[in-house]
């Protein structure tokens, strides 16, 4: 568990996607592998997300491919069932996170006050989801969180674009960050493959110089 954690720090950028069918998921993933980005969250916002992650665990098993937007302790286990190695939610919900350190399944729950650090805390869990980041106050929030949370990482996720990426990465604060615009649902729907793995390329390059060639935190 902790191997998979520090992998995710290491490569520093999980491209968070809304995918339609397993064509989408498998262009996606051969995609992110090109342009050496090879971590996925499969959001459950479709009712193909579970068919999707097992899809990308068969026949991609190189790729670190965590479940996002998990909302119940029954779509946390629909999804590890399915071969997601990490559970991502938007908010703190106690039941999937008792579910997923019960199983000793990596959970990230979202938060977006310190009240809800603060619950994570108590659970022994120290890496956590900002969002929606940028609508939260972005970076000038994280600078506050992290003076009073001094061992709490963050994966800042919602509004995180390749223009405001480096901001985030030179947070100490700052594990990992969560992006969407890297395959965003208009690209997959148009099968525009290239143009994603452009944008995952460039995305680790940006990774890349703001650490310093240097990997995760």
């Amino acid at each position: 568990m902790t191997d998979l954690i520090d992998a995710l720090g290491r490569i520093g950028l999980v491209p968070v996607v809304k995918v339609e069918n397993t064509q989408q998921a498998l262009g996606m993933a051969s995609a992110l592998l090109e342009a050496g980005l090879p971590c996925a969250e499969i959001t459950f916002r479709t009712p193909a997300a579970e068919d999707c992650i097992r899809t990308i665990a068969r026949d991609y098993p190189q790729i670190i491919i965590g479940a996002g937007t998990v909302l119940t302790a029954e779509q946390a286990e629909r999804a590890v069932r399915a071969g997601a190695r990490y559970i991502v939610s938007p908010g703190f919900d106690g039941h999937v996170v008792d579910w997923c350190l019960a199983r000793h399944v990596p959970v990230m729950p979202g938060v977006a006050t310190p009240t809800e650090i603060l619950m994570a805390l108590d659970k022994g869990i120290s890496l956590l989801k900002f969002f929606p980041a940028e609508a939260l106050g972005g970076v000038r929030m994280l600078e506050a969180l992290a003076a009073v949370f001094g061992g709490v990482r963050f994966v800042p996720t919602g509004g995180v674009t390749a223009t405001n990426l480096p901001d985030y990465l030179k947070l100490p604060s700052v594990f990992a960050v969560g992006g969407s615009w890297l395959v965003s649902g208009k690209l997959l729907a148009a099968g525009a493959f290239e143009e994603v793995t452009r944008l995952a390329r460039e995305a680790v390059e940006i990774v890349a110089h703001a650490r310093g060639h240097g990997g995760g935190q």
